[in-house]
This record gives C-alpha cells, sequence and structure tokens, in this order.
C-alpha cells in the first residue's frame, strides 16, 4: 500500500479541510474528520486516475520527515492517505458501441479510444 501526506485543517466555521503537498491542486473537504479522511481518499484517487489518462505519472510521496518542519503548516495535521497499490492499474473490458459513435469517437480521439473513453468518464463523474 502506498500512503501519501496530508495536511487537514479547522477552522472556526467550517468544514474540516484537506491539501496534498505531494498533489497540488488536490483538495477537499469535510464536515466531520472521519468524512474529511474519506473524502482525501477520494479525492486523492480520482486525482491519480486523471494524471494517468492524462498520460502524466504520479507523484513520489514524501516522507513526514521531510514535510514535518514546514511553517507555512504550523496549524495543519499531518495524516497518511493510503492508495491500495492496483488502483491505477488499467483493466481490459469489453463494451459494445454503435458503429456510428465508435467511428466518431475514433475521429475525435486521435486514435486513443481508451483515453477518450476515459476522458469522457472523468468528465461526466465529476460533475
Amino acid at each position: 500500500m502506498v500512503s501519501f501526506i496530508a495536511y487537514i485543517r479547522k477552522e472556526e466555521g467550517s468544514d474540516y479541510g484537506v491539501e496534498f503537498p505531494d498533489v497540488p491542486g488536490c483538495v477537499t473537504a469535510g464536515r466531520t474528520l472521519d468524512e474529511a479522511r474519506a473524502m482525501a481518499a477520494e479525492a486523492l484517487a480520482g486525482h491519480f486516475a486523471m494524471l494517468e489518462a492524462e498520460g502524466e505519472p504520479v507523484p513520489v510521496p514524501s516522507t513526514m520527515e521531510a514535510l514535518k518542519g514546514d511553517p507555512d503548516q504550523a496549524d495543519a495535521v499531518l495524516i497518511l492517505v493510503d492508495l491500495p497499490p492496483d488502483f491505477l492499474k488499467a483493466e481490459r473490458v469489453n463494451v459494445m458501441l454503435p458503429r456510428h459513435l465508435l467511428g466518431r469517437i475514433d475521429a475525435a480521439s486521435g486514435g486513443n479510444r481508451s483515453r477518450f473513453l476515459v476522458d469522457a468518464a472523468e468528465q461526466k463523474l465529476t460533475r
């Protein structure tokens, strides 16, 4: 199992906010600490799925030792968020599509049907 460090903090009158120092732009929140931790795992998995679909590398996690003294994060608590090692493993599936739709996908995808379908699914599922 791979773990990434997240900063979690709560300001008065707000939810628990979570951010990942090794994954810029990956942030989430939750009303309770447990919800914030669960949302952090979901946000991290979704962010990495997006990176994978775009052909971008998944960052290497920092160590607690490397992050513990950051003065900009003095009000935050460090938590570990686990990512299952097989999460990013691609899985082959067999789907049926109308021929005319497949032709349109091929024309729009530049020859990479899988990436096109992953991008379309991510876009639809994040609304």
